[in-house]
This record gives structure tokens, C-alpha cells and sequence, in this order.
């Protein structure tokens, strides 16, 4: 794919939005094939986690305003709409995503940043949503998830000032997970990735759909929800490692994923 790359390193995929020459700005084309890229971990069963990064000193600086500039309201509607898909997929994907914010998440970046499940940051990072500046609003998800992440009042604080805060403070927010030296960043990231790895994935992404759906949903349905996938992995051969692993007191397990 022309502007996202993939690399599998062990167990974790890692999608690179490969356009720094434009600080990797998401147009048309890098929408597509960011789905291309995504269609290919999904189809891989040996990809455990994915790690989504960006390729220079930008994660994603936003939505391509060259492109965006000559958009009419039915054109636009469609970008919106082809983003939205992307990012939703991001959401509800099967397997955990984590990004790793190496430079600039604003608009688009914080957006795409948002539809993962873990963000973890450079100290050199920076978030923000500052479409209102330009004449528009959030495009993809942005006033969204944004207040379901850090609250209402903090939200709406950073999309009508289009504001952008450094990493440290989107931490004290609750935006990201964890802030590294720029050289830690993506160890650091890898070292979370494995970890998920190791455990069974069965659990691990009925867990992440629990979560999701849960968030979406009254405390009831979202209990019996869980009670289902609690079920499901009983049934599992990965439960039975799991527990006697833990029963003959041996750290070493062999999880078969099924």
C-alpha cells in the first residue's frame, strides 16, 4: 500500500502512515489504504496486537486541507463519511490497537489516535482538534470521542479554542496512557504489546469488545454482555491452560488461542 506500510515484528503488526512529506496527513488515497492494510492483519491469524505509528516526526498532522479545501457540503459529507468508516473499523477492531504518538495528532491525528484502544506518547507529542480555526468542525469522530475520553466540560474547553496541548497535559486529561522519551516511545509500546500478546487472545478480545460495547450501553445490557463472553472463554482450551497453569503453580503457559 502506497502510504501505509505493514511490518510484523513477532505477534504485532505495525501500520505506518508513511506520507511525512505532509507530515502524514490522511487524504482519500491514505484512507483507502489504510483499509488495505487493515483487510491484511485482519486476515493474518499470527498478528496478536497491532501498533499504529507515524512514519518522521508527525503521527498524523491532521486531515490533507489541500484536499479539502475545493470540498462542496455533498463532497465533504463523503470524506466525513469514508473517515468515519475507517476509524469505526479501528474501534471495533478484533484485535487491540495501540498508537504510538511519535509528533503532531491534531484534527485527523487526534481523531485516528482516539478510535485506539491505548495511545501512548512522545514527550514530543502534540494533540488537538483545531478544526474550528479553519471554518469547520471535527470530521471524524472528533466531538465524539473526545468528551467520552476526557469529560465534557475538558472537550468542549479543547474544540471550540482549537487549542493544542503538549503530551504531558493530554496525560493529566486522561487522553493517552503514558509519555516517553522520544527514544523510549516505541520499545516502551512494544514491551505493552507483548505483554498483551502473551495472554489468550480468545479472552483478550472478548475483553476489548466487553469494553467497547459496554461504553455504549446500560449498565444491564452491558452486564449480560460480559456474562456471554465470560461463558464463551470457559468453553475455551485456553481456559484450561490458563487455570491449570495457575493450579501446578508454573509461569510457563501455551495458549493455543482456541
Amino acid at each position: 500500500m502506497g502510504f501505509v506500510k505493514l511490518e510484523q515484528q513477532g505477534h504485532i503488526g505495525v501500520v505506518t502512515i508513511d506520507r511525512p512529506e505532509a507530515l502524514n496527513a490522511l487524504n482519500s488515497q491514505v484512507l483507502t489504504d489504510l483499509e488495505g492494510v487493515l483487510d491484511q492483519v485482519e486476515a493474518n491469524r499470527d498478528i496478536y496486537v497491532v501498533v499504529l505509528t507515524g512514519a518522521g516526526r508527525s503521527f498524523v498532522a491532521g486531515a490533507d486541507i489541500a484536499e479539502m479545501k475545493n470540498f462542496n457540503a455533498v463532497s465533504a459529507k463523503a470524506f466525513g463519511d469514508h473517515g468515519n468508516a475507517v476509524f469505526l473499523r479501528i474501534e471495533n477492531f478484533e484485535k487491540p490497537v495501540i498508537a504510538a504518538v511519535n509528533g503532531f495528532a491534531l484534527g485527523g491525528g487526534c481523531e485516528i489516535s482516539m478510535a485506539c484502544d491505548i495511545r501512548l506518547a512522545s514527550e514530543k507529542a502534540k494533540f488537538g482538534q483545531p478544526e474550528v480555526g479553519l471554518g469547520i468542525t471535527p470530521g471524524f469522530g472528533g466531538t465524539q470521542r473526545l468528551p467520552r475520553l476526557v469529560g465534557y466540560a475538558k472537550a468542549m474547553e479543547l474544540i471550540l479554542t482549537a487549542k493544542v496541548i503538549g503530551a504531558t497535559e493530554a496525560k493529566e486529561i486522561g487522553l493517552v496512557n503514558a509519555v516517553y522519551a522520544p527514544d523510549e516511545l516505541m520499545p516502551k509500546t512494544f514491551e505493552l504489546a507483548n505483554m498483551i500478546a502473551a495472554n489468550a487472545q480468545i479472552a483478550v478480545r472478548a475483553s476489548k469488545q466487553c469494553i467497547r460495547k459496554g461504553m455504549q450501553t446500560d449498565i444491564n445490557t452491558a452486564a449480560t454482555y460480559e456474562a456471554l463472553a465470560f461463558g464463551v472463554c470457559c468453553s475455551t482450551d485456553d481456559k484450561n491452560e490458563g487455570m491449570g497453569a495457575f493450579l501446578e503453580k508454573r509461569k510457563e503457559k501455551h495458549f493455543s488461542n482456541q
